[in-house]
């Protein structure tokens, strides 16, 4: 198998973030960190469920058939925040940067939640995309005005206070620090998510979902002309309590109910049946959906 390389390419801030590159075959750009947890974090991980290599168990779950693409880009907007410029049009520039440095002319891409919905907004700004797969965000009547809600609340409690703040949908949830343990993942109040966030790295999501006020992606579709898969766990629904915008996002229903209309416009649907927002996330429930699916597209 061929060894791992690495590289980096220049985002449009100019910060640099660091590629991955495995394996061989058709290109499949993968924003994950690389980098298992390890120790305490490691463990929190296990404890609630969750991988705590989820970005290297997709990568091994892919390596042998395609030439993976690895970068930590919610991690590096974490790290490096964009509270001006995180506009879909410079994430959508920030992954053909990605592209470029990986050598890769045309791509596959795969991403969750909020990484799902800059895949297409890549797909309607790029004609090297070749399969785009979302999980964990409906193509058609994604949550957009709620995300806004949830986003500008975190970010004025942030500003007022540098508390913590609940997570973006995608971003590995952690416990409330008052929360019983014994509740496990499918007990837990996930409203009362909190991670430790600075002003700058709220406001950048919601510059985000500003700019995504109004998007239209129902009208939208008809600019994706790839081959294309969305899926979703069924039980996907995060309430958010009032002090978070008092809103519920919809991700396993709005999917479920528009199943038809999806097809219609070219998707491939794939519903994973139980399964909230953070399960459906796993690559033991990813792969076996993903990895078949792009090699029926990809040829492999």
């Amino acid at each position: 198998m061929p060894a791992t390389t690495t590289t980096a390419a220049t985002l449009h801030d100019g910060h640099t973030i660091a590629l991955e590159i495995h394996g061989a075959g058709p290109t499949v750009l993968l924003p994950v960190d690389p980098r298992p947890a390890e120790g305490p974090r490691a463990e929190e991980a296990r404890r609630w469920g969750m991988d705590p290599a989820l970005g290297r168990s997709l990568i091994e779950g892919l390596r042998d058939r395609f030439r993976v693409v690895a970068f930590d880009y919610e991690g590096h907007v974490m790290a490096a925040p964009k509270p001006d410029t995180l506009t879909p049009h410079n994430v959508a520039a920030d992954l053909l940067a990605v592209a470029d440095a990986a050598a890769a002319g045309r791509f596959a891409y795969y991403g969750y939640s909020w990484l799902a919905l800059s895949g297409l907004q890549l797909a309607l700004r790029t004609d090297r995309l070749s399969p785009l797969v979302m999980g964990g965000f409906p193509p058609i009547g994604g949550p957009y005005s709620e995300m806004l809600r949830v986003t500008t609340a975190a970010h004025e409690m942030s500003v007022e206070t540098p508390a913590p703040t609940p997570s973006t949908p995608g971003s590995a949830p952690q416990p409330a620090g008052n929360a019983d343990a014994t509740d496990g993942p499918e007990g837990y109040d996930w409203s009362a998510v909190e991670v430790s966030t600075t002003p700058e790295q709220t406001g950048q999501f919601v510059t985000l979902y500003q700019a995504l006020r109004g998007f239209d992606d129902r009208a939208a579709q008809a600019g994706v002309d790839c081959p294309r898969l969305c899926f979703a766990g069924s039980a996907d629904e995060i309430p958010y309590g009032e002090r978070w915008g008092g809103v519920t996002v919809r991700i396993g229903s709005a999917v479920m109910e528009r199943r038809a209309e999806l097809e219609a416009a070219g998707w491939d649907v794939r519903v994973l049946d139980g399964l909230d927002h953070t399960q459906a996330m796993q690559p033991a429930n990813v792969l076996p959906v993903l990895r078949p699916w792009l090699a029926s597209q990809l040829g492999r």
